[in-house]
């Protein structure tokens, strides 16, 4: 079984990666780490993982870790993805892994040299909704895809939360603007050409709260808005010459409903409902990154992706800056 490491007790580690490696079946939560060992014993005991440290650099060096999977604050990925990586791990990062593209370079170069595998962790990669997506696209079942819209948002004012502290890589934007541009990315095979923006920030913490966003692809346009400070929701509508699709519960599968795709032809005469029950995309997600680290053809979100994405929201935030549009 390969062995994991957990470094740190963040809260999508404790409700997500932890049970999802335990429900996997290739691989274990052999340890835990955090800079307040007594978090990390009480974690471990919750959890029944055998090993709990107060130390991140004591973990990475273990010889009995094959994998380390990092839920830290957003500015904090890079540094210790590196350290990871340099230590002779495989890496599971949580998204964003970096914070602006040239950051993601050194990482490239450190796993290449030491031959271990690094991704991002974009569980939404993994759940059959968008395979599903992928392919009526591509067979046709919507005619020319004309344009895509998102929205992804949720409520959040509390000053002390990473998401809303710059310093710890806060605002809307990292945290969930990735997340219409990877799906859209991932269900047309397409990159956005352009980026187009408007984008508020909090007076007192000083994070983006609010983006309204464009991107121009070659044959279609993309828009989707974004926001930390705003009723829940989330959507995705792929809209076609000939009808659309609309996945009701786009990322986080679980806390924002079912998931479920609809398929509606131009003249709203025939539709189709496409459910996909209780699916674990997290559970999904760390099995396929363990048969990759073993060498298997499996998927994962790799270094390269991750730097076409960030691309994308650099592209934005410079937008929201001067107004225009900006090439990616």
């Amino acid at each position: 079984m390969f062995r994991w490491g957990i470094l740190s007790s963040a809260k999508i580690a404790r409700e997500q990666l932890i049970p999802a490696i335990a429900a996997s079946q290739n691989g274990v939560v052999a340890a835990i780490a955090s800079r307040d060992v007594v978090r990390a014993e009480e974690v471990a005991r919750q959890y029944a993982i055998p090993l709990a440290l107060g130390s991140y650099d004591e973990l990475l060096s273990r010889d009995d870790i094959d994998g380390i999977y990092i839920p830290l604050p957003t500015a904090q990925h890079v540094e210790w993805t590196l350290k990871a990586i340099e230590a002779g791990k495989h890496v599971l990062c949580e998204k964003p892994i970096a914070l602006n593209a040239g950051d993601l370079e050194p990482l490239i170069a450190a796993r290449d040299a030491a031959g271990v595998t690094v991704a991002e962790a974009f569980m939404v990669q993994h759940h059959p909704q968008w395979a599903k997506t992928r392919a009526l696209i591509a067979s046709g079942a919507i005619g020319t895809l004309r344009h895509v819209q998102g929205a992804f948002s949720y409520h959040n004012v509390d000053p002390s939360n990473m998401r809303n502290r710059p310093e710890l890589g806060g605002g809307a934007l990292p945290d969930i603007g990735v997340y219409p541009t990877v799906v859209t990315r991932l269900v047309t095979g397409a990159e956005p050409l352009e980026a187009a923006a408007r984008v508020v920030r909090d007076p007192a913490f000083g994070t983006d709260i609010y983006a309204d966003c464009r991107l121009r692809f070659a044959d279609f346009d993309c828009s989707f808005y974004v926001a930390t400070q705003m009723a829940a929701r989330q959507s995705m509508v792929f809209h076609g010459s000939d009808g659309f699709i609309e996945i009701e519960t786009p990322f986080n599968v679980g806390s924002y409903g079912h998931p479920v795709l609809r398929l509606e032809d131009q003249a709203h005469g025939r539709a189709e409902v496409f459910r996909f029950g209780k699916t674990d995309q997290y559970r999904l997600q760390v099995e396929a990154f363990v048969r990759r680290a073993r060498g298997e053809d499996a998927p994962i979100f790799t270094l390269e992706n991750s730097v076409a994405n960030q691309r994308v929201i650099d592209a934005l935030y410079r937008a929201g800056k001067s107004g225009g549009w900006e090439s990616v």
